[in-house]
């Protein structure tokens, strides 16, 4: 099987077990959960046996320890991950308010994973990955975003693969760079794997469809539109296909995006039928909401299957 990585932050949340706007008084806390979007990705890969890894740094501290344990538990090869004495590991608290929408207080720009660069590990690891999967919050971070764009021209360069998911607000399209880097990796991208209106950010059209002709045109092999609560779309050429959504009770939905992109590319890495690797998609998508913390919700292939079949039997 080919081998997937990504490149990116590593960080620890702290979730308020009350609901409110920030976090002006004291609040009774849990955690720390591991998390990062990158590491919550790739280890739904590791979850379900895709051979991976992932390149970033973390502080030489408890924080750091609880990412590289559970992503090494889980599958993924953490020999990309610097420990940087000295230094701390980033972190995200977080409050959810009564309209589920999220207060977050982030150290990231300034922890170890904010001076991440390259090593002789990463440098070895870009080597041996057939598949890199970027996220388009990397690319906004100068040297994050040099790492990045190197790895996608030297794997692809061999033959590799790319996926990229957006993750972009509009507000931030202009940040020095940020468009060039963003037209090259479109460029690249064999798997495209937007959130709702994303889609227009990078194919300025009239209507869905036309989006998506516009960016299959360009070379992409396979678009996945997530939808949240609503399921989500395929498209390739000549095919589209939908995934209805699966009703089950929300208690966190951080991280749900990045199990489905991680599950989707896991059967599509494989070879799968499309039909198939977006209903896996969907569900681990589903099931992740329904954990709390970013990371506890990543699925292994029976845990999505068990969910399906419950599904299947309350439908009929």
């Amino acid at each position: 099987m080919r081998k997937a990585l990504t490149i990116g932050e590593v960080l620890v949340e702290i979730v308020a077990t009350t609901k409110g706007d920030g976090f002006l008084r004291a609040q009774p806390l849990i955690g720390p959960f591991p998390s990062g979007a990158p590491a919550i990705f790739i280890d739904q890969l590791g979850r379900l046996g895709t051979p991976c890894a992932i390149v970033s740094r973390v502080g030489d501290d408890d924080f750091g320890r609880v990412n590289i344990d559970r992503l090494r538990a889980d599958g993924v090869d953490v020999s990309g991950i610097e420990i940087a004495p000295g230094e701390s590991t980033g972190s995200a608290f977080v409050r959810y308010r009564d309209d589920g929408s999220r207060a977050f207080v982030y150290n990231i720009r300034h922890s170890a994973c904010g001076n991440l660069r390259p090593t002789a590990a990463s440098e070895a690891l870009i080597d041996s990955c057939d598949h890199l999967h970027v996220m388009g919050t990397a690319l906004s971070a100068p040297g994050l975003g040099q790492m990045v764009m190197e790895a996608a021209r030297r794997i692809k360069a061999r033959g590799g693969t790319l996926s990229f998911d957006p993750n972009l607000r509009a507000e931030i399209m202009d940040a020095p760079g940020l468009r060039e880097a963003i037209a090259e990796v479109v460029e690249m991208t064999d798997l495209f794997l937007p959130s709702g209106e994303e889609l227009f950010l990078f194919a300025p059209a009239g209507d869905e469809q036309a989006a998506v002709d516009a960016l299959l045109d360009r070379g992409m092999t396979t678009i996945v539109v997530k939808r949240g609560a609503q399921g989500a779309s395929l498209f390739e050429r000549g095919l589209r296909l939908d995934a209805a959504p699966i009703a089950v009770t929300e208690i966190d939905p951080t991280g749900a995006g990045d199990c489905f992109g991680g599950a989707f590319l896991s059967f599509w890495l494989a070879g799968a039928a499309p039909r198939q690797a977006l209903r896996y998609a969907n569900a681990a998508g589903a099931r992740a909401v329904t954990q709390l913390g970013p990371m506890e919700g990543a699925s292994t292939r029976e845990e999505l299957d068990a969910l399906m079949g419950d599904m299947e039997r309350i439908a009929q």
